[in-house]
């Protein structure tokens, strides 16, 4: 069936793309506790002071990989709270239909990305 004319996915359609979505957030809230017993982990290391040359590489080191840490644990909390709005608009009955044309955002697209607001047409428009 052509989506030309429709306005929204049927309850049928919804509960596949839920169904998606929370085995996507499933592994995403399991990645994101992964990263932050890391980070907790990374914290707890490196109370000794000896101020060699090789500690201090060492300590640059370690600042890096805790800052690398931090940055994934923010990207995928974002992504959390992406799809879990995702599961909000599912709910309310707005989900799969684009922010900025109104038009529906095709299957394929959201099967990819399927916390997405914006049709592939409004997103290529952005740039």
């Amino acid at each position: 069936m052509s989506q030309e004319g429709k306005t929204a996915y049927s309850q049928e359609e919804l509960g596949e793309f839920e169904m998606i979505i929370l085995q996507k957030l499933a592994s995403a809230k399991e990645e994101l506790h992964s990263l932050k017993e890391s980070l907790s982990k990374k914290n707890d290391s490196g109370t000794d002071y000896t101020a060699s040359t090789s500690k201090l590489l060492e300590d640059g080191a370690d600042t890096l990989e805790r800052e690398s840490l931090s940055q994934l644990a923010a990207r995928q909390q974002k992504f959390v709270i992406n799809l879990e709005n995702a599961l909000i608009r599912i709910k309310n009955g707005t989900y799969g239909v684009c922010v900025d044309t109104g038009k529906l955002i095709s299957k394929e697209r959201l099967k990819a990305v399927p916390h997405t607001m914006h049709s592939i047409e409004a997103k290529l428009a952005k740039k």
